[in-house]
């Protein structure tokens, strides 16, 4: 059963974060008004109950955006989520109309705990306050905010004042996901030395936030960090919780992503085999053992159980 799709309506967008996963897909022809209620009733035939409206950035075409999620919630779904990030909804009355057509819960992107890191990251002078706002606006209008935060090199020991932030914005939740090396990053030997930290520098400053967040009863989670590296924080790791889901991105379709990502997208080595977290490890984005091997990751071996 698909428990939600995922539209990527265009991918162009009015930050240009310098570790984008989608960079290399800006300038894909948008999907059409058309195409993306033929995705939405597909859904529903399916039994999705969720769907996310994301790309790029999916508030760039506003009044299709309303066109949609009052349509997605004509035909059923129950929770409709857009993932932004957040700038067009510093404005209170943009987030005041996207909630009053249906949307129900927000995806924003945050990358650090005030704009000079945010800003530097985004390529977007003026986006950090804008998406604080954004989220102050979302929260007040009754909207569910769930955070996504890069960890890279740049934000890596700002990580604890990035949740001490979210924290004293109550958002819902917030999630620190492990850098996706882009291509544009992969092929470029300073652009891995500037932007890509290894696992065994991120680990002390991630589970600092993540106590934070536990300590104030925040929901807090983890995305591409392997379960070897998050020993007494197991069930802190999303992919453990994550819904499976059907996406429609740039001319092509992944019926089920959540079996995508563990065959296509990312890799476990040769002795992950023998930890007791196999079964339902993902391991990481292939990418960096690619350039830093296997090293890091230590099997798990002192239980029959996960």
């Amino acid at each position: 059963m698909i428990y939600k799709i995922d539209i990527k309506v265009h991918f162009f967008c009015n930050n240009h974060c310098r570790f984008c996963i989608q960079e290399s897909k800006r300038n894909y022809p948008p999907k059409s008004d058309k195409k993306v209620k033929e995705i939405l009733k597909e859904g529903r035939k399916e039994g999705a109950m969720g769907v996310v409206f994301t790309g790029g950035e999916p508030t760039l075409r506003f009044k299709e955006l309303l066109g949609w999620i009052r349509y997605a919630k004509m035909l059923g779904y129950h929770n409709i989520q857009v993932q932004t990030n957040g700038r067009m909804f510093c404005y209170f009355d943009y987030a005041k109309e996207v909630i009053e057509a249906g949307a129900n819960e927000f995806g924003i992107s945050i990358h650090g705990s005030n704009s000079k890191i945010h800003d530097y990251l985004t390529r977007s002078p003026g986006s950090f306050v804008q998406t604080v706002q954004a989220i102050k606006n979302i929260k007040n209008l009754g909207g569910r905010v769930l955070t996504n935060t890069v960890i890279n090199k740049y934000n890596l020991k700002d990580l604890p004042n990035v949740a001490k932030l979210l924290i004293s914005l109550k958002v819902n939740q917030y999630q620190l996901a492990f850098l996706h090396i882009n291509q544009i990053i992969f092929n470029d030997p300073k652009l891995i030395n500037a932007l890509v930290p290894r696992f065994y520098e991120a680990m002390p400053y991630v589970k600092k936030a993540l106590d934070l967040g536990i300590k104030a009863g925040i929901r807090c989670m983890t995305e591409a960090i392997p379960y070897c590296l998050m020993q007494g924080y197991e069930e802190y790791v999303a992919e453990k919780i994550a819904p499976d889901a059907h996406v429609f991105d740039a001319g092509f379709e992944v019926k089920h992503f959540a079996l995508y990502r563990k065959t296509k997208g990312k890799a476990k080595g040769p002795n992950c085999r023998f930890c007791k977290y196999f079964k339902i490890c993902e391991g990481t984005w292939k990418e960096y053992p690619q350039i830093f091997g296997w090293g890091e990751f230590k099997p798990i071996i002192n239980s029959k159980n996960a």
